[in-house]
C-alpha cells in the first residue's frame, strides 16, 4: 500500500511530498518495522508518477519479498535545478558540472533527520533506532545515501548507493569516510552499471570508497551491472540484491 504525505522542505519552503510504502498487514496487526528512507521517491513505486515513466518496481518487489519494512520515498524538487542543489552534499571540484550549483545536501540530510524522520516516527509504527533504518537512492541519490550513511551514521546502518554521482567530490568523499565517527556494523551497497557515462572510472571511485569502508571495519557489496545504463529499468533489477544484501545477511 502507498500513502502519500504532503511535506514542507523547510530550507526553501516548498512540497516535497512523501511517498511512503506500508507492508502487507500493517493495518490489521500491531508489529513495528524497520524503516528505509529513499530519495527520488516519485520514482520508486508508479510509473505514472516517475519522472521517465518508468519505476523501480519498489511496491511490487516488497509484497513478494519476504521481509516487512515501511520504504519513505522523497520527492525531489522539480522546478529547475532544485534538485541537483538538494542532492549535492559538498562543493563541487571547480570546472565540474556540478559547480554551478549550490551544495545544499547537508540541509537536505538536516531535515531528513530532524523533520522526515520524527514524522514518520511518530505517525507511523516503526522500529526508530539506528539498527532498523536505512537510506539509498541513485545517482545524486547515491551520493547522498553515502553522505548519510558516513556523516549521518548515528541515524542510519545501512546504505543502497546506486549510480552514485561521486566524480565530483571524490576525493571529500574518501575524507569524510576517514575522519566520520562510523560505526563498525554499518552496511554500505555500492554499484554502477558499465553502460554508463561514467565508464572505468565509476570502477575506480567505487573500489576506493569500498576500501576506505573496510577499513573503518563496515561491511560491503560492490556490485558492477554488466550492460547496466543510468536508469530506472535498469536500478530496478538490483532491488533484490541490495535488499537482500542490507537486511538478510
Amino acid at each position: 500500500m502507498i500513502v502519500k504525505r504532503d511535506f514542507i522542505y523547510t530550507p526553501k519552503g516548498k512540497n516535497r511530498p512523501l511517498h511512503i510504502y506500508l507492508p502487507k498487514g500493517y493495518d490489521t496487526d500491531m508489529r513495528r518495522y524497520p524503516v528505509m528512507y529513499f530519495f527520488d521517491g516519485h520514482n520508486l513505486f508508479s510509473d505514472s508518477d516517475a519522472t521517465y515513466g518508468k519505476c523501480w518496481g519498489l511496491e511490487e518487489f516488497l509484497d513478494n519479498w519476504g521481509k516487512d519494512l515501511i520504504l519513505v520515498g522523497i520527492e525531489c524538487g522539480h522546478e529547475g535545478n532544485e534538485r541537483l542543489s538538494e542532492y549535492l552534499p559538498y562543493k563541487a571540484v571547480p570546472g565540474s558540472w556540478a559547480s554551478a550549483f549550490k551544495p545544499m545536501g547537508k540541509e537536505t540530510m538536516d531535515w531528513i533527520v530532524d523533520e522526515i524522520k520524527p514524522f514518520i516516527d511518530r505517525e507511523y509504527r516503526t522500529l526508530p533506532d539506528r539498527e532498523h533504518t536505512a537510506i539509498g537512492g541513485s545517482s545524486m541519490g547515491g551520493i547522498m545515501s553515502l553522505y548519510g550513511a558516513v556523516c549521518y551514521n548515528a541515524y542510519f546502518s545501512k546504505a543502497a548507493c546506486v549510480s552514485s554521482a561521486v566524480g565530483f567530490c571524490i576525493r571529500r568523499v574518501l575524507k569524510d569516510i576517514r575522519q566520520q565517527d562510523i560505526a563498525p556494523d554499518t552496511r554500505v551497497y555500492l554499484s554502477w552499471g558499465t553502460k554508463e557515462s561514467f565508464g572505468g572510472r565509476a570502477s575506480r571511485w567505487n573500489r576506493a570508497i569500498e576500501a576506505e569502508l573496510k577499513n573503518r571495519g563496515c561491511a560491503t557489496l560492490r556490485y558492477c551491472q554488466h550492460g547496466g545504463k543510468h536508469c530506472e529499468a535498469d536500478w530496478e533489477k538490483q532491488n533484490g540484491i541490495f535488499m537482500d544484501f542490507l537486511w538478510q545477511a
